[in-house]
């Protein structure tokens, strides 16, 4: 039942309850009143235009450090039946992972827990199609087709086998086609973990490497279709491994290389072999040599070549995708510009692309604010590309569409427009490819994809996910329920999403679940089916044995936790175990250091919070990326933005404008204002400051902030104070990440260079109470063999498991007063 104790209540105040104290917001700062307040002229060109900003800016602080907090794990809804089964229910999410709700039954006598929904918020076909995968943040669940209530898969972390639910996203695996293997990387540290392989069917857990990049935006392994064999990334080269051979175990890694590469370097082709993309080739390797030409990797490169491409791929940013006859390729480069070529050609004759005229191969733009590409690529040729862009953009979702059957194919933009009600950016063909179905936040259809109109309008509910499974029946999985369905009509329920209300039936028997407006019923063995004769009882407390109650968490992933008071005995026990993951200790109270002219940190006691801040000096790199991962989180952050790159980019500035964050100045050239080539005075930083103000102004008709630092963060006192006589705050850092070091400077300073993990590492290391954390967007000269942002949503998971609240520049200002 759990680790017996007797319940009390801590009297030491919960460090986050201070918002609780919150009763009333700020009263909102007039800009002539806050001007005579502090003695500045409205009317001098050098006073910043941001002032009567301020007051949003600190309202939407505490909204967003009040949403922070509520996604720690909330436990409600307890209902104990007469034969003393509790039924409650966790809510959890927002703060990486959507925000939901499962419902528990929990004996309690035993203590032993069984989940009975499951929120669909990542979903995989396992066994042929019978059965389904469901994880989030409670864990991995399988449930049949035809319909179940959810079970653990044994050895993976799961919340009934007493897991802790964390924040942050939801742990990526990687499960094998046929079911019986899990990937998944068990964490050492905030960025490392072991590769682990999970045997589905009793739990075994064998390692298959350590120092394994844990995953960021993609998971680093991926299966064959048979299940026979996954491909690994480790410290930027790939490997392979088969589960089915004795020898597997026998043969060192170094022997099982592949080649230079990331898990976005390979696609896994449909007859079981794959294609792996290095450099400018496209190598296609059969499973069957992989373990004779591993041997000979050190001097022969692996597999075949299937053709060559113009660009040099880099995994950091480009993706591709495989025709399924192999014949053809289509190139992501940099997420944004996508180009078809044929497989199978000489690329050096005057005469190697055959028929194919160089200058006419198709090739697609799109704007650099997309933030995600799906691509469709049907047997018959039809290729179509859903590219999505900021929530603001009125065109969210476009649809390019590509015939690659004839020679003479090219892009065209077909739809997905707002005047017709796209369904989403997310599609999945299904098997003949002669359908899709494609789903979103508006609702799922199924299209004929050939002629790219709507055979079957699904419904209006925000669908999660869907798949295909075979090519008339499919599963649409929404909040309330996963559902199978047909091309004809036929629906039966898999299992239920959440509930919007529980109970036990007045029967004593069965439990009740209202999902979407109907009650469900079930005896909690055999799958939810429609109670149209469901008689909820009233919610209980009290049983003849027992008396369940909520008990407060001061700290922790949990604001509470169930408990369960024996009346027939001594005992109180709690049904979860909350010790298991302990917030950093963080002092309630310290010493403020003197006032500086630069704010490097905020203050060291009594609260978690950090601040991330983004440098874009001339290039926006990685930007959309980062504000997706931003808006999943729920996270306002500080840009820096330097005129340079406002100049280039001046759409780039009005999209951070849009998104609701902090902007502020980088001055209006990227310059060392300590360098002694030049002579720097007060007027020069106040006349830079204020045209860098213009140039925001203009590109987005918005204001800068009052804060600036200056760029390469070298400021003296005299800088910092003739910045402070314009009304600008100078900021500083108290971490550097070093990502701002290049593959050139490696080789003048081989010992500063860091790969991106070991930055976030190391950031998690040093990061203290109000630390500022700042990354660098854009790639600079001579490049890097990977970038710290790409690994931002790691960074940001390791800070909310530790409790850190990721708060804007000036929030921490306002919290060090």
């Amino acid at each position: 039942m759990g680790n017996p104790r007797r319940a009390s209540t801590n009297s030491n105040k919960n460090w986050m309850t201070w918002s609780a104290s919150w009763t009333s917001s700020p009263a909102v700062l007039k800009p002539r009143a806050f001007c005579a307040d502090k003695g500045c002229n409205m009317n001098d060109r050098t006073f910043p235009r941001r002032t009567a900003a301020l007051a949003t800016i600190t309202i939407l602080s505490f909204v967003l450090a009040a949403e922070t907090l509520a996604a720690r794990t909330v436990f409600d809804g307890l209902d104990l039946s007469a034969d003393d089964r509790l039924l409650f229910v966790a809510r959890t999410g927002g703060d990486g992972s959507t925000r939901q709700s499962a419902l528990f039954s929990a004996s309690a006598a035993s203590g032993a827990l069984v989940q009975m929904t499951a929120f669909p918020e990542r979903i995989d076909l396992l066994e042929g199609g019978r059965t389904l995968q469901i994880r989030n943040p409670f864990g991995a669940l399988r449930v049949s087709v035809a319909g179940g209530l959810p079970s653990a898969v044994p050895g993976y972390p799961s919340f009934v086998k007493g897991a802790v639910v964390q924040g942050g996203r939801v742990e990526d695996a990687s499960a094998s086609p046929d079911g019986k293997w899990m990937l998944y990387v068990d964490p050492v540290s905030p960025a490392y973990g072991a590769l682990s392989l999970i045997d589905t069917a009793t739990g075994a857990r064998t390692i298959v490497s350590d120092g394994v990049e844990r995953p960021g935006r993609s998971f680093p392994a991926s299966w064959s279709p048979d299940s026979r064999v996954f491909v690994y990334s480790r410290e930027g080269k790939l490997y392979f491994r088969a589960v089915d051979s004795p020898l597997t175990p026998l043969i060192d890694e170094r022997y099982r290389v592949i080649g230079e590469g990331r898990a976005s370097s390979v696609r896994w082709g449909s007859s079981g072999d794959f294609f792996y993309l290095k450099g400018s080739t496209v190598y296609r390797v059969r499973v069957t040599e992989l373990f004779a030409r591993a041997l000979y990797a050190d001097f022969l490169e692996i597999g075949n070549v299937a053709g060559k491409i113009p660009l040099e791929f880099d995994p950091n940013f480009d993706a591709f995708w495989v025709a399924p006859d192999g014949a053809s390729i289509i190139l992501s480069k940099g997420g944004r510009n996508l180009f078809y070529y044929p497989l199978g050609v000489d690329d050096y004759g005057a005469d190697s692309l055959g028929s194919f005229d160089a200058a006419s191969l198709p090739y697609l733009m799109l704007p650099r604010s997309c933030s995600d590409v799906t691509l469709l690529w049907s047997p018959s040729g039809i290729v179509t590309v859903l590219a999505t862009f900021p929530a603001n953009d009125e065109s969210k979702v476009k649809a390019y569409r590509l015939s690659t059957a004839s020679e003479s194919g090219s892009f065209g933009v077909l739809g997905f427009t707002l005047a017709e009600n796209p369904r989403g950016a997310a599609a999945v063909l299904s098997p003949d490819g002669t359908r899709a179905l494609v789903w979103g936040a508006t609702g799922a259809a199924v299209y004929d994809y050939v002629n790219w109109k709507i055979l079957s309008d699904l419904g209006s509910r925000n669908t999660q996910q869907a798949l295909w499974i075979g090519n008339e029946d499919f599963i649409v999985a929404d909040a309330s329920t996963i559902e199978r369905r047909s091309l004809s009509g036929r629906r039966s329920l898999i299992c239920l999403s959440s509930s919007e209300s529980h109970a036990f039936d007045e029967d004593g028997i069965r439990l009740l679940a209202k999902s979407n407006g109907v009650w469900f019923s079930t005896d909690g063995k055999k799958p939810w089916s429609e109670a149209a004769d469901a008689k909820p009882r009233s919610a209980s407390s009290f049983s003849p044995g027992y008396r369940a109650y909520l008990e407060a968490q001061n700290a922790g992933p949990y604001e509470n936790i169930p408990m369960l008071r024996n009346v027939k005995g001594v005992g109180t026990s709690s049904l979860i175990v909350n010790g298991a993951v302990a917030y950093e200790t963080v002092p309630s109270a310290g010493r403020d250091e003197a006032a500086s002219p630069v704010f490097s940190h905020g203050r060291r006691y009594g609260r978690r919070e950090v601040a991330i801040a983004f440098d874009l000096i001339d290039d926006a790199e990685g930007l959309p990326g980062i504000l997706e991962s931003l808006r999943r989180f729920g996270i306002r952050a500080t840009f820096f933005l330097n005129g340079e790159f406002i100049r280039r980019h001046p759409a780039a500035a009005k999209e951070i404008e849009d998104s609701g964050h902090e902007a502020a100045s980088l001055f209006f050239a990227p310059i060392d204002l300590t360098d002694a080539r030049y002579r720097i005075d007060a007027d020069f930083i106040k006349r830079g400051l204020a045209r860098n103000e213009d140039e925001y102004f203009n590109a987005t008709g918005g204001e800068l902030s009052l804060l600036w630092h200056a760029p390469y963060y070298t400021a003296s006192r005299e800088i910092a104070a003739a910045a402070a006589e314009v009304g600008y705050a100078t900021i500083g850092r108290d971490i550097d990440p070093l990502d701002w070091i290049t593959r050139a400077d490696a080789r003048r300073s081989p010992g500063a260079y860091k790969s991106a993990s070991r930055m976030v590492d190391d950031i998690f290391a040093a990061k203290a109470p109000g630390s500022i954390i700042p990354i660098r967007l854009g790639i600079p000269p001579s490049g890097r063999d990977d970038y710290l942002f790409n690994r931002l949503e790691v960074l940001v998971d390791a800070l909310v498991r530790a409790g850190y609240e990721p708060v804007t520049v000036s929030t921490l200002m306002e919290h060090a007063r």
